[in-house]
C-alpha cells in the first residue's frame, strides 16, 4: 500500500526511474520491515528458512502485511477456508479497538477458552453512564406510558359534564401530541450513532494473540466520524476499504491472468463480421505454411536465422500478397 520503487532516489546513484523522473531524493512514504531484509514472522527468520524443518504455513496480516508461521500467532489458526484475513498480536495491540469487534465478528481460533479472568482481560464489567441513562430513560417512558393509560381510562369513563369531557380530550391530546418532540430527538442522535462506543460497553475479551476475521468483516465497522478521525490517527483507514481485501486482491490477480491468458487472435476474430473472419483465418494459415516452409530449410542446412532473413521473408510475403489482391476479383450474383 502506498508504495513506490526507489529507483532514481539516493538509494540508487545513477538510475534514473523510467515512470516517475521527477521522483524525490527520499521516498518517505515508503514503509520498510523485516520482509524487505529477507526475515519474516515473530522469529525473524528467513522463507523457506532451511534450518526449520517444521511444516507451516505462512499467513500474512493484513494491517502490518508481515509474513508469520501458524504456530507463532499465539492461537492456533482457523481451518484455512472458514477465514479470509488475520490480524497479528503486534497490530491488534496498535489497533486496540478492533478487540470490541472481535467478539462479535471474529472466526475463534482452535483453542479451548477456559474463562475470561483465565484466557484474557475482562473489560467494561460494570454498567456505564450510558447504560445507567438509558435505564432511566426507558424507566421514565414507562411511567409516562402508566400516566397516558389512566388518562385514557378516565377519558373512557362517562363523565357528568361536557366541561370535564372537553378537558380529558384536551389533556390526552396534549400529552400525545409531545411525543412529536422526542421522536426527533432520537432520529437525530441515530445519524450519529457509534457502533464502537455500544460495543465497547458491552463485556468483551482481549488476549495477546492474532485475529481471525471472515470474508465481509470489514463492512461492519463503524464509520462515524469519530470513527474515521481514529482510523486516520491510526494509519488503517484501508480497513474500511473493501476493495484492500485479500479477496478482491485475488479476484484482481484472477482476472488479470485470465486477461493474459487470452489469445489476441480470437480476440480479433470475434470483433469481425463472417467474411473478413474467413479471409483474416485464410491469411493466417498461408503465412503459417509459407514461414514453416521457409525456416525448415534453415533447420536441414544447419544454419542460424538472422534478422535480415526474417526481414526478406517477410518482404517476399507481402509482395505476394499484394500481387494476389490486384487481380480481379469474381463475385456471386
Amino acid at each position: 500500500r502506498n508504495f513506490r520503487c526507489d529507483c532514481g532516489n539516493s538509494k540508487f546513484k545513477n538510475l534514473q526511474c523510467k515512470l516517475l523522473p521527477e521522483k524525490g531524493k527520499v521516498n518517505s512514504g515508503n514503509k520498510y520491515n523485516d520482509n524487505f531484509y529477507g526475515l519474516y514472522c515473530t522469529c525473524k527468520r528467513p522463507y523457506p528458512d532451511p534450518e526449520d524443518e517444521i511444516p507451516d504455513e505462512m499467513i500474512q496480516c493484513i494491517v502490518c502485511e508481515d509474513w508469520f508461521h501458524g504456530r507463532h500467532l499465539g492461537a492456533v489458526p482457523p481451518e484455512s477456508g472458514d477465514f479470509h484475513e488475520m490480524v497479528c498480536q503486534a497490530c491488534m495491540n496498535h489497533c486496540h479497538f478492533l478487540w470490541a469487534y472481535a467478539s462479535q465478528l471474529a472466526v475463534p481460533p482452535l483453542t479451548k477458552v477456559n474463562t475470561l479472568e483465565d484466557e484474557g482481560i475482562v473489560l467494561k464489567v460494570e454498567e456505564s453512564e450510558e447504560q445507567k441513562k438509558e435505564i432511566k430513560k426507558e424507566s421514565g417512558v414507562e411511567h409516562q406510558e402508566t400516566k397516558e393509560e389512566k388518562q385514557m381510562e378516565q377519558f373512557n369513563e362517562p363523565s357528568t359534564s361536557s366541561g370535564s369531557d372537553f378537558l380529558n380530550i384536551y389533556g390526552y391530546c396534549s400529552k400525545f401530541l409531545q411525543k412529536f418532540p422526542v421522536e426527533t430527538a432520537k432520529t437525530t442522535s441515530e445519524s450519529s450513532f457509534c457502533k464502537l462506543k455500544e460495543l465497547q460497553s458491552k463485556q468483551f475479551l482481549k488476549k495477546d494473540t492474532a485475529t481471525f476475521w471472515p470474508s465481509n468483516w470489514r463492512s461492519k465497522l463503524c464509520t462515524c466520524e469519530d470513527c474515521l478521525k481514529m482510523y486516520s490517527e491510526l494509519e488503517v483507514q484501508f480497513l474500511t476499504d473493501e476493495c484492500d481485501t485479500v479477496l478482491a486482491y485475488e479476484n484482481k490477480g484472477t482476472s488479470d491472468q485470465e486477461t493474459e491468458r487470452r489469445d489476441p487472435l480470437m480476440d480479433t476474430l470475434n470483433s469481425m463480421n463472417r467474411v473478413q473472419q474467413v479471409e483474416l483465418i485464410c491469411e493466417y494459415n498461408d503465412l503459417k505454411t509459407e514461414l514453416t516452409d521457409y525456416l525448415r530449410r534453415f533447420a536441414d542446412e544447419g544454419t542460424v536465422v538472422k534478422r535480415e532473413d526474417i526481414q526478406h521473408f517477410f518482404e517476399e510475403f507481402q509482395s505476394r500478397k499484394r500481387r494476389r489482391t490486384n487481380r480481379m476479383q469474381y463475385y456471386c450474383s
